[in-house]
């Protein structure tokens, strides 16, 4: 598990240093600009929750390591920049980073998941 999270939290960093790249103090599709510290905590209040459910719930792991690792990506970008950097753009979409879409996969699977149960 913490292998998979290092190795998806370096993709994300990487890609982020070596891609063009957008900043964004906000969150999703820009809302709350320049609230960077409110988000940064409340980010790492849901890092401590994700965390908490990956070891009490076997079942929800693989959701919960993939927004373990978006989670850590931005908090990075956050702490370091005062800011996210993001850098895919697809045109009719706000521009997002693997983060993002880390973040995105953990929230479907775990929907799918649990919506199964």
């Amino acid at each position: 598990m913490w292998i998979l999270i290092l190795a998806l939290i370096i993709a994300d960093q990487i890609s982020k240093h070596f891609l063009t790249t957008v900043t964004n103090t906000g969150a999703a599709f820009g809302i709350l600009k320049n609230f960077n510290v409110p988000l940064l905590i409340f980010s790492l209040i849901a890092l401590v929750i994700c965390i908490y459910f990956y070891f009490k719930n076997k079942k929800i792991r693989l959701p919960l390591i993939f927004l373990i690792s978006g989670i850590i990506g931005n908090s990075t970008d956050r702490i370091l920049f005062g800011h996210v950097r993001d850098f895919i753009n697809v045109g009719f979409f706000p521009v997002f980073n693997l983060a993002d879409s880390f973040n995105f996969i953990g929230i479907v699977l775990l929907i799918i998941l649990l919506w199964k149960r």
